[in-house]
C-alpha cells in the first residue's frame, strides 16, 4: 500500500462505512483501529473504529501513523484533518430515510432513545452534515473524493471494488473485496437477536 496518503472512510453513521473498512482490509490494506467499540447485534462484524478519531478536533497529531493505511472517521469530523497530510476519502452514501430507520433501529436495540427529532428533521440535519462535509473536502487541495452509494456496493460489489482499487492505486484484491459484500450477513441472513 502507498504510504505517501491516508485512506479516510467516511460517511453518517449506518451508511456503510464499516462495510467499505471490510472490503478494504479483505483487499489486503491495513486498517488503523483499536477493539475499543466491539461487534454487536446492530454490526456483527464490528465498527473499525479507533478511538482517538472522537478526539480529531482536538488532538490529530497521531493522525500521521495512519499514513498507508485506512481509518474511519465520521463525517463531521472530516474537516478536522491536518491539511499537511495527503488523504483519500471514500465517502459512503445511503438513502438519507434508510439511514435514519437504521439508526432507530440500533438506538432501540441499545436501549437509547436518541435525539427527540421527528424522522424527517434528523434526515434533515444529517443530510445537511453530509452535503457540509462533501462541501469542504471539494475545496481541498490535499483532500480527493470517491463518493460510492451503499446499495450500489451490494448489488454490484464487483464493480464497486473495481472502482475503490483505482481510486486506491490499483494494488488491492478486488475479488476478495467483492466477496466479503457477498457474504455479508446483513445481506443473507437477518441479524442475530440481542
Amino acid at each position: 500500500m502507498s504510504d505517501t496518503f491516508i485512506t479516510v472512510v467516511s460517511g453518517l453513521p449506518r451508511s456503510g462505512t464499516s462495510l467499505m473498512m471490510q472490503m478494504l482490509s479483505a483487499g489486503g490494506m491495513p486498517l488503523l483501529t483499536d477493539s475499543h467499540r466491539p461487534p454487536d447485534c446492530s454490526n456483527p462484524r464490528g465498527y473499525f473504529e479507533y478511538e482517538r478519531v472522537k478526539h480529531l478536533a482536538k488532538d490529530s497529531d497521531w493522525l500521521g501513523e495512519a499514513r498507508g493505511q485506512a481509518i474511519k472517521i465520521v463525517c463531521p469530523l472530516v474537516k478536522h484533518l491536518p491539511l499537511a497530510e495527503s488523504y483519500r476519502v471514500v465517502l459512503m452514501r445511503r438513502a438519507i430515510m434508510d439511514i435514519v430507520a437504521s439508526q432507530r433501529i440500533m438506538l432501540t436495540r441499545l436501549g437509547k432513545s436518541g435525539a427527540n427529532l421527528s424522522d424527517a428533521r434528523l434526515a434533515n440535519l444529517l443530510s445537511e452534515q453530509l452535503n457540509d462535509t462533501e462541501n469542504w473536502i471539494k475545496r481541498q487541495t490535499s483532500v480527493t473524493l470517491l463518493a460510492i452509494d451503499f446499495q450500489t456496493a451490494l448489488l454490484y460489489p464487483v464493480e464497486t471494488a473495481r472502482v475503490i482499487n483505482g481510486f486506491l492505486g490499483g494494488r488491492l484484491a478486488e475479488d476478495a473485496m467483492a466477496g466479503t459484500v457477498v457474504a455479508n450477513p446483513t445481506r443473507s441472513m437477518p441479524l442475530p437477536v440481542c
